[in-house]
C-alpha cells in the first residue's frame, strides 16, 4: 500500500537543477527509512497472525474499516494539480493506465495457469492484478529518479477507475475459477475506496493548512492499517500458508517482476523516455495490495487473500531493489554524458 509518499509538491530531485544531492534531503532520507521499515513491519504482523490467529481472527469484522482509513490518508495527500497532468501529458498517464489494468490481470491469469493454482489461490492472483495501483510505487519512483508527479497522477487516475475496472476483470478472468459478484464488488470498492479519496481530497481543499500540519503522520497511518488488514488476513489462512506458501511465492515474485519488466518496456516501445518507462514499470508492477486483500477475503475465501497478503511484503522489498538499481543506472548515465 503505502509505506510513504513524497508531497506532490515536491521536486523531484532528479530535474531540480541547482538542488542538493537527492541522498541527503529530508525527504528522500524519510522516503529511505519507510520502505526499509514498512516490509519489516507487514512481516511482522504476518508472522504474528501466523503464531496467534486468534487475534487476527478478532479483527477481520473490520478490515473494510482500515481500508477506508488508509484510502482517506492517501486522498489528504492529493491536490488538484496532480490531476492536471492528465491535460499536460496524456499519453504517458494513458499508457501507464492501460498497462496497469491490461498487463497484470492478464498476467495473473497467465501464472494461474502456469502454475495450475487451486480456484481460491488462482481467483487471489488474478484480484491482485486486477487492482489499482499501489501508493507505495509513489515513493519508488521518487527514489528511482523517475517521475515522481507522473507516478502520483498514475495512482490517482487508477484508484478512481477501480470501482469500475477492477469488479469487471476480475469478473472476466477468474469468473471461470470461482462465481464473481461483480456488482457487489463495485459497491464494496465504491465505499472503501472512492468515498474515502473523494473525501480526503475534498477535506485538503477546505482544511489545507489543517492538512499540512498533519501529513508527516499519514504514512505512519497507512503503515498500522495495511498491518492491521495483513494480520486479519493472515489469521484465516494459516493452513494455505502450511500447505501452499511457497507456490504462491512464486506466483506473486513472477508476477511482481514480469510486471516491472512488461510496463518497462510498453513505454519504451511507444517513444517514451527513460524516465517516464520507469515511472510505468514500477507502476505496474506494484499494485493496491491492501484492496485485493480486503476484497479477496470478504468476497470469496480466506485463501483467496493470500497471494494480496504476500505480494504486499514482497513488492515493497522488490521495489526498494528496483529503485536502488535504477538510480545507480541514473546516476551513471549521467556521469558519462559529463
Amino acid at each position: 500500500m503505502t509505506p510513504s509518499s513524497p508531497s506532490p509538491t515536491t521536486k523531484d530531485p532528479a530535474v531540480a537543477p541547482g538542488t542538493s544531492s537527492p541522498s541527503r534531503s529530508p525527504e528522500d532520507r524519510s522516503a529511505r527509512i519507510a520502505v526499509t521499515v514498512f516490509p519489516v513491519l507487514i512481516l511482522a504482523a504476518a508472522v504474528f497472525a501466523f503464531f496467534v490467529p486468534s487475534a487476527g481472527q478478532a479483527l477481520a469484522p473490520f478490515t473494510a474499516i482500515f481500508l477506508g482509513i488508509i484510502m482517506f490518508a492517501m486522498g489528504l495527500t492529493l491536490t488538484i494539480p496532480d490531476f492536471a497532468l492528465v491535460v499536460r501529458r496524456p499519453l504517458p498517464v494513458l499508457i501507464g493506465i492501460v498497462a496497469q489494468y491490461l498487463l497484470m490481470p492478464l498476467l495473473g491469469l497467465g501464472i494461474a495457469l502456469l502454475l495450475q493454482l487451486p480456484p481460491e489461490l488462482a481467483v487471489g492472483v488474478i484480484l491482485v492484478g486486477s487492482a489499482p495501483g499501489g501508493t507505495s510505487s509513489n515513493v519508488i519512483a521518487y527514489l528511482s529518479k523517475a517521475d515522481t508527479a507522473l507516478s502520483v497522477t498514475m495512482t490517482s487516475i487508477s484508484t478512481l477507475l477501480a470501482p469500475l475496472l477492477t469488479p469487471l476483470l476480475t469478473l472476466w478472468l477468474a469468473g471461470s475459477y470461482l462465481p464473481v459478484d461483480a456488482g457487489a464488488m463495485a459497491m464494496s470498492i465504491v465505499k472503501m475506496v472512492l468515498i474515502p479519496v473523494v473525501g480526503g481530497l475534498v477535506v485538503r481543499l477546505l482544511l489545507s493548512r489543517l492538512v499540512d500540519k498533519v501529513l508527516p503522520a499519514l504514512p505512519w497511518v497507512s503503515v498500522a492499517g495495511i498491518s492491521l488488514v495483513i494480520v486479519a488476513v493472515v489469521s484465516g489462512s494459516t493452513e494455505a500458508i502450511v500447505s501452499a506458501g511457497a507456490i504462491v511465492l512464486l506466483a506473486v515474485v513472477l508476477h511482481n517482476g514480469l510486471g516491472y519488466l512488461l510496463g518497462y518496456w510498453a513505454a519504451r516501445l511507444l517513444r517514451q523516455g527513460e524516465r517516464a518507462a520507469r515511472t510505468t514499470s514500477i507502476e505496474v508492477g506494484m499494485q493496491n495490495s491492501g484492496l485485493a486483500a480486503t476484497l479477496a477475503a470478504s468476497a470469496f475465501a480466506p485463501a483467496a487473500a493470500l497471494p494480496a497478503a504476500i505480494f504486499s511484503i514482497w513488492h515493497n522489498l522488490s521495489g526498494a531493489m528496483l529503485a536502488t538499481y535504477y538510480r545507480r543506472s541514473a546516476e551513471k548515465h549521467r556521469s558519462d554524458a559529463a
